[in-house]
């Protein structure tokens, strides 16, 4: 009875980026970027997703690999600078980091509940945990070196 409770907390149940599916696989294997039982597609995004408040939790506390969470707002100079960045580094990381992005106009929950009191800000977050943090729009080698110092 014992063996089978380990089983069964080791395991992550995530849906699937492409088509929704939950899937169900050791925690252990969430770096090493699984696929999809159903539609055979990676299950982690390798793009910036778009993140509200009422879907937080599920997005960034729920998932099993590391999320940073980019706070911006589309009137934002600075923000328009990060996008790409945070684009490029989304589809080079895949499978080992998630990015999410928030709007900080029409979230306000969400910003406060960090503290956001400057755009843009990015946390990278490991489960309801923060590891990092970076205020401004930083050259993408510079948050290279940060992401590879906290992953």
């Amino acid at each position: 009875m014992e063996q089978q409770t380990t089983q069964t907390v080791d395991k992550v149940e995530y849906p699937c980026a492409a088509c929704g599916t939950r899937n169900r696989f050791p925690r252990a294997r969430a770096k090493d970027d699984p696929k999809c039982g159903k539609c055979g597609e990676k299950i982690f995004p390798r793009r910036v997703v778009d993140v509200v408040d009422a879907t937080y939790r599920p997005e960034v506390e729920d998932c099993p690999i590391p999320v940073l969470v980019d706070f911006w707002a589309p009137w934002c100079g600075p923000c328009k600078i990060s996008g790409p960045i945070l684009e490029r580094i989304a589809a080079e990381r895949a499978g080992k980091l998630k990015i999410v992005r928030i709007n900080v106009d029409e979230n306000p929950r969400s910003a406060a509940r960090f503290g956001v009191q400057s755009i843009p800000t990015m946390i990278v977050c490991r489960g309801p945990l923060q590891i990092d943090e970076v205020r401004g729009a930083i050259p993408k080698a510079a948050l290279d070196a940060r992401l590879d110092r906290v992953l």
